[in-house]
């Protein structure tokens, strides 16, 4: 890993444990092959395309890891905290994210840029980790994230993945929410529209615990992002919002679960989508409530903007529910520019282009408006307009 000014970090030495893990994980790899689109969930995006052996692995370049530690919150480097909190790491790390899969077997087996936040019993991060991760040249980065929050903390973490090159980004991010506690996390996934990503992602939020996500989906030519939520203690609540916007011949493909596990739990997704050129899209989204999950509130949308005739977009909703006294409700939608709002705003004597992005702009308002005020919020709010401007610059 290199540090904010860009120098190789301190090499660590791994401990035993992390080395059996990495062994482990490389058999696991060799035998699992990658998905087909005959496999659920797999039918949207082609990795034919994918030779995922032929990437270099490369290193990245992180911004904003500045490592503390002592008897308050922790960050720092993943590798550093394997080797000086062996105990934290050793029972943490992939107890949340399962490795028997393609992507998470060669992550695991992989990593080496990663980081640890930990926030212990009834203490919180004062200020938000913001963290920028950069890949450079056509390489594979293996990026491994695990936040942990004990009963009762609070903290913000910002994650932002760019990259300038051909290559793959393949990274893991671990939630654990304790009971009570208040996580905050935003996912920003920006990297170069040449390269490939596939992020798992998972979060296990525990009784009276909140989680909200914030997920941000720009970059990329293709691949998956795997997000899933489970409301594993009673009480327990998340608020997920997504955007993304693609255009050229991106393909942009999200796949959300909403698991129930506890009793009296409640969970609220939506994701806006803005698509120009030949851009396509898809998000299949499930809400899971499992047996004796009684009382469960679950909601989830995706509505999807299409500013090109020949742009694309698939939205799937799904339910499972095994138990009886439930509230689970689902909404999906794509279209075009609504005509009618255009003339509206034209004869008032608004120029076409200015009518279209304010069209835009309150279609993708209502995605800002589900954060609290705040820098969440003004931050969401900025990376939507500018990406929106750089949709509406391409030619139609």
């Amino acid at each position: 890993m290199a540090d904010a000014d860009g120098a190789a970090a301190p090499s660590v030495v791994e401990p035993d444990w992390l080395d059996e893990r990495r062994d482990r994980a490389k058999l696991l790899a060799r035998r699992l092959e990658l998905p087909d689109p005959k496999q659920k969930g797999w039918e949207f995006t082609d990795l034919s395309g994918l030779d995922i052996g032929g990437f270099a692995e490369g290193v990245a370049h992180v911004e904003g890891l500045e490592a503390t530690n002592g008897s308050g919150p922790v960050v720092m480097p993943l590798a550093e905290a394997a080797a000086k909190m062996p105990e934290l790491v050793s029972e943490r790390l992939g107890t949340v994210v399962a490795t028997e899969d393609p992507f998470v077997a060669r992550n695991e087996s992989a990593w080496r840029d990663g980081v640890l936040v930990y926030v212990p019993r009834e203490q919180r991060l004062d200020e938000p980790v913001r963290l920028t991760i950069a890949g450079h040249g056509d390489v594979a980065v293996n990026w491994r994230a695990l936040i942990v929050l004990e009963d009762g903390a609070e903290a913000e973490v910002w994650e932002r993945y760019t990259s300038d090159g051909q290559g793959l980004f393949n990274g893991v991010v671990e939630l654990v929410v304790g009971r009570g506690a208040n996580l905050r996390y935003v996912c920003q996934q920006d990297l170069d529209d040449r390269g490939w990503v596939f992020a798992t992602q998972r979060a296990e939020v525990e009784r009276d615990a909140s989680l909200e996500w914030v997920a941000l989906g720009f970059g990329s030519a293709r691949g998956k992002v795997r997000m899933e939520t489970k409301l594993a203690g009673r009480g327990s609540s998340a608020k997920v919002t997504g955007a993304y916007a693609g255009t050229g011949r991106q393909h942009l493909d999200y796949d959300t679960t909403q698991e129930h596990a506890g009793e009296d739990t409640t969970s609220d997704l939506a994701f806006r989508g803005v698509l120009a050129g030949r851009a396509t899209a898809v998000w299949r989204g499930m809400i899971r409530v499992d047996r004796g999950a009684q009382r469960t509130d679950a909601f989830q949308e995706s509505r999807n903007l299409l500013l090109s005739e020949r742009a694309h977009a698939d939205a799937i909703p799904g339910l499972e529910i095994e138990a009886d006294d439930v509230r689970c409700t689902h909404a999906a939608a794509v279209a075009q520019v609504d005509p009618d709002q255009l003339y509206y705003l034209r004869a008032r004597g608004i120029p076409e282009p200015e009518a279209k992005r304010l069209v835009i702009e309150g279609f993708l308002q209502e995605l800002v408006e589900r954060t609290a005020a705040g820098p969440i919020r003004d931050s969401l709010a900025t990376e939507l307009e500018r990406r929106l401007g750089e949709l509406l610059a391409e030619p139609a």
